[in-house]
């Protein structure tokens, strides 16, 4: 059986609208979509909203390490709209979601990522769209266990949630064939990412799991540019399905 598998989505809805040519099954690991891109500052909603320049500076800020700062930059964007932030972040959301989920595969599970607005989901799920979080799911006869959203960070995305409930959903999955998250387990070489130079959240839980189960296969994303995509940990294989937004190109998985 062949499973596509894709992850860190973000805007890319051409490219997901082919994801399952060929494929058995599909899986979405969420952060559908595409806020601010730090690789074409002129590409989502922060620089639809206020510019290139602004998103350059934002971005620089961010990067650097200056959170306090970049979130007082920001603010003063927002505040500078009419009506306050939230029905300009409302609109632009919901018109990607318009967009991508008309191009989601069918049939597809998915999970939600950190970027992610999950209350809006279920204006935009088709029939055959499955949203599996912290709970299992058949497929092809083996036992896929889903975990979604990230924990928290300085970067305060909009799904973000606190150690202990994300650990609860890892825990009420049980012994899995396969694990799927957004996030990595917490090993350095794949949080690492090479570019940003910097070391992005994992998860303990999602770890713990993996060495007292030994699933087949832990797949992720998040980390857009790793150190290490795939090691293994005991007997599982843990593999970053990659940067979909990059690559257009699904992670296929063969069971």
């Amino acid at each position: 059986m062949r499973i596509h598998v894709v992850s860190d989505v973000h805007g890319r809805a051409d490219a997901l609208r082919h994801a399952a040519d060929g494929a058995d099954a599909f899986v979405c690991l969420g952060d559908l979509i595409l806020f601010v891109d730090y690789a074409d500052h002129g590409q989502g909603i922060f620089a639809d909203l206020f510019g290139e320049e602004n998103a350059d500076r934002y971005v620089a800020l961010r990067l650097e390490k200056r959170f306090d700062e970049a979130r007082a930059f920001s603010q003063g964007l927002w505040e500078s709209l009419e009506g306050g932030a939230w029905p300009h972040i409302e609109k632009a959301v919901r018109r990607q979601y318009a967009d991508l989920f008309a191009a989601m595969p069918v049939p597809a599970h998915l999970t939600y990522g950190n970027v992610d607005v999950p209350s809006m989901w279920p204006d935009y799920l088709r029939e055959g769209h499955t949203v599996v979080d912290g709970a299992t799911a058949e497929i092809g006869g083996l036992r896929f266990g889903f975990v979604g959203a990230g924990l928290r960070t300085e970067y305060r995305t909009p799904n973000e949630i606190d150690d202990a409930e994300y650990a609860a959903k890892v825990a009420a999955l049980g012994e899995v064939d396969v694990l799927c998250s957004h996030i990595p387990p917490a090993v350095p070489e794949l949080l690492y990412d090479v570019v940003a130079r910097r070391f992005e959240r994992g998860s303990e839980a999602l770890l713990e799991l993996i060495e007292r189960t030994q699933p087949r296969y832990a797949l992720f994303g998040h980390v857009h540019q790793p150190l290490s995509r795939r090691m293994r940990v005991g007997r599982t294989e843990c593999l970053n399905v990659g940067h979909f937004r990059a690559t257009g190109v699904p992670f296929a998985l063969t069971v």
